[in-house]
Formats: C-alpha cells, structure tokens, sequence
C-alpha cells in the first residue's frame, strides 16, 4: 500500500511538473499559448465558493496533477482498458485519457463550471492544453507502469496470500 501512494504521488509530481514545463515554458517559448491552470483554478474557486484565498488555486492544482488526476488513470482508465481491450498498449490508453482530461478540464471545469466559452473558444491555448494533457497523462502513465503500480484485473482479484 505505501509502494502504490508512494508511485502515484511520484507519478503526480513527474506528470504536473511535465504539464507545466510544457504548458508554460517549452509552448511560449516556441511561440504558442501560454498554459494558466492556477488562472483556471482560481476562477473555478472564485465561481463554486465565491472566493479565491491567496495560495489556494497553487493548490487545488496540484492535488489535481498528483492526486485526482492520476488515481483516475489507476483506478478508472487503465482498468477499464484492461477489461476491454487487454492488448492494448498501456501509451494508447494514457493518451486517450489525456485527451478525456483535456474534456474534462475545458469543457467541464472551465465551461461548465467557471463559465468561460467551450474549450476556451477554441484558440491557441486550446491545443496546448489538449498536448499538455496528453503529456501529463503519458507521464503520469509511464512512472505507474514502470513502478508495477497497475495490476491486471485477475491479479486485483487474487488473495493477498496466494
């Protein structure tokens, strides 16, 4: 159990500071949309809570890179692939599960939730968070499988003192 919190926190860590060396440095850096998702989350705050307390927004995106985000691939994702299509590269699934990120953060949170217009109009911040939610998800993904933090659904299912 410390093995699987100790990954998935590393797997966060390595997948948010991936994101965010992507979407705010390397992208602008070669001319395109600079990533603001502590922007996003402090609007997202300010709309449910009616308040952003300073700091809070640094936070709500990091447990987002290394908790939420990344037991989503654990436990929903990757498994959901492997009842499904269990030959499927574990690289194909982390990047549709990016691109379900990218869904769920410019249509669902910032859209939905903070009312801003749909994948945030469609301009060229939209394509760099779509990139830098599949680099997160790849990245997230590959420190998951390198550590043997995903089991096969029989392996799940098998006693621990078999």
């Amino acid at each position: 159990m410390k093995s699987t919190v100790f990954t998935v926190l590393a797997a966060g860590a390595f997948a948010t500071i991936a994101f965010d060396a992507f979407g705010q440095g390397l992208s602008p850096l070669f001319g395109y949309s600079k990533l603001a998702p502590v922007g996003l989350a402090g609007q997202t705050l300010k709309t449910v809570f009616g308040s952003n307390p300073s700091g809070l927004a640094h936070l709500l995106h990091v447990f987002t890179g290394m908790v939420a985000y990344t037991l989503g691939y654990l436990w929903v994702a990757r498994p959901t692939q492997m009842r499904i299509m269990p030959n499927l590269p574990w690289l194909v699934t982390a990047a549709a599960y990016g691109v379900v990120l990218w869904v769920f953060a410019l249509y669902v949170m910032a859209h939905l939730v903070a009312g801003n217009k749909p994948f945030l109009g469609f301009t060229g911040i939209t394509w760099v968070a779509l990139w830098g939610h599949i680099v997160f998800a790849v990245v997230a993904a590959w420190v998951m499988e390198a550590r043997g933090a995903v089991k096969a659904p029989a392996a799940r299912l098998a006693p621990a003192h078999a």
